[in-house]
């Protein structure tokens, strides 16, 4: 007697939990990666947030340091301007003093029979032209003023003979340069005096 066994149910039952171990398998898989998944976005998130605060940080500062850097360009252009006007009010101050020095050497230091006809200053060079009842006359004029502490390097441009009011005389021209005073002397004596000498030497010769 032959005894037959159908095994067909016992294989598909097999197969049938196979699939669902398998299934439940692949969602815990899939649960898995999205866990991970999830759990790197927020931390990429949170690393981007992080690095976006440093950035509007680091912005907001360099905003602040060139609103700075512009202030103290501007405080440096302010005080430049300021500078120059300030040596410009110092030079004009020392340009009237030297005008008033020149001006007044000039009337010490011009001997008799010497008239001035005009005076042009250009900078610390003055030109003078005159008018001389001898060329002797022009050479005291420029030792005169080589002795001024105020006048320095004379040098005559030229002189000739002219007419002036029936009179025979020469017209001259001369270079001579405009400077600080000079120091004191060897002996200790102030430049100063360089003048009141020369003055007092004119008044002799008068």
């Amino acid at each position: 007697m032959t005894v037959r066994i159908n095994l067909l149910p016992h294989r598909e039952q097999k197969r049938a939990a196979r699939q669902q171990q398998f299934l439940i398998l692949a969602g815990l898989v899939l649960v898995f990666g999205a866990v991970i998944a999830i759990a790197g976005h927020t931390v990429i998130a949170a690393k981007i947030d992080n690095q976006s605060g440093r950035n509007s940080f680091l912005k907001a500062e360099i905003t602040k340091l060139d609103k700075q850097i512009e202030e103290i360009n501007s405080l440096k252009e302010k005080t430049q301007a300021l500078l120059e006007r300030k040596k410009v009010v110092e030079s004009l101050q020392a340009d009237r003093s030297l005008v008033v020095h020149l001006l007044d050497q000039l009337v010490r230091q011009l001997p008799d029979g010497v008239y001035l006809k005009s005076i042009d200053r250009k900078g610390n060079n003055v030109k003078l032209v005159g008018y001389a009842q001898s060329n002797a006359r022009v050479a005291s004029l420029m030792r005169n003023l080589d002795e001024s502490p105020w006048l320095e390097s004379p040098v005559l441009i030229e002189t000739k003979a002219v007419v002036l009011n029936n009179l025979r005389v020469s017209e001259f021209a001369l270079d001579v340069k405009l400077v600080s005073p000079k120091a004191p002397d060897a002996k200790g004596n102030p430049a100063e005096k360089k003048i009141s000498q020369s003055s007092n030497s004119k008044d002799e010769k008068a």
